[in-house]
């Protein structure tokens, strides 16, 4: 079923579970996604990185995406991920996604708080959600770890449905392992108990330290490089077992599809806690 985020995501961090959020860039790893969801019983988010958006890719995916919501027997939210312009949340609004991210976490506090809010109050005119983002995690840029007061008053200033936070991660794989912040993060979910917690960064994570931080708050875990990385490494497999011959496209698919599914659900289980 589509659905926004807001009821899984509050559910979630009540009961210290966490909703995982994977990136899609096409047909078979948006299937893989929902494959994985049904087999788990599990709500999910599928989400699009905002590029897809700016190239119209993710225009043309909407369609597919909706019907793949709607047949679905559990429900799913259809994000627009990093979103950086207030028209790639509208353009994600008159799609069809069901919740936007705006991520203002480079820009003066002010500037990013101001036009959160205006994303966040269009998205709940359109029933959707939007998630904001303070701090600033890394994107082959410097970190900045959010500032407890600062999240406190963005998170009521905006209005966001989901707060994404700096704690230590960063988004790709890493060249060290990460150390968290948990601390900082359950003093975050003190200050801001109705709102939900969103950890970027997900891939190569410590799976013990994304444990704590669903504990202290985190309800939605990002996860991109490393199910995309999956989804191109068995791809090449395949491509290399096949030696030149010929499989029909949607059978060459298939076991791709297959292993991508069976990442999700391994972290969609460890997410719920099961």
């Amino acid at each position: 079923m589509l659905v926004n985020m807001k009821d899984m995501l509050a559910q979630a961090r009540a009961e210290k579970r966490a909703i995982g959020a994977f990136n899609v860039a096409n047909y078979e790893t948006a299937l893989a996604v929902f494959k994985a969801a049904e087999a788990e019983k599990s709500p999910v988010i599928v989400q699009l990185y905002m590029r897809l958006f700016d190239t119209g890719k993710a225009r043309d995916l909407a369609p597919t995406l909706r019907g793949l919501a709607e047949r679905a027997t559990v429900p799913v939210a259809l994000h627009l991920d990093h979103g950086s312009t207030e028209k790639q949340a509208e353009d994600a609004l008159a799609w069809g996604y069901t919740s936007v991210m705006f991520d203002g976490s480079r820009l003066p506090y002010a500037e990013n708080a101001a036009r959160t809010k205006a994303v966040a109050d269009r998205a709940h005119a359109a029933g959707a959600t939007c998630e904001g983002e303070i701090g600033h995690v890394a994107m082959g840029d410097g970190t900045a770890l959010t500032d407890v007061a600062e999240a406190a008053a963005f998170g009521k200033e905006t209005g966001v449905d989901a707060l994404a936070v700096s704690i230590g991660t960063a988004h790709g794989y890493y060249k060290a392992e990460p150390k968290l912040d948990i601390p900082r993060c359950a003093a975050i979910a003190e200050a801001l108990p109705g709102v939900p917690l969103v950890l970027h960064g997900g891939s190569g994570t410590p799976l013990a330290d994304v444990r704590r931080a669903i504990e202290c708050g985190i309800a939605k875990v990002n996860i991109a490089t490393e199910f995309l990385d999956t989804y191109i490494k068995t791809t090449l497999k395949v491509f290399g077992d096949l030696n030149g011959g010929f499989v029909p496209p949607d059978k060459l698919a298939d076991p791709i599809v297959d292993a991508c599914a069976a990442h999700v659900a391994r972290l969609i289980r460890f997410f719920a806690g099961r």
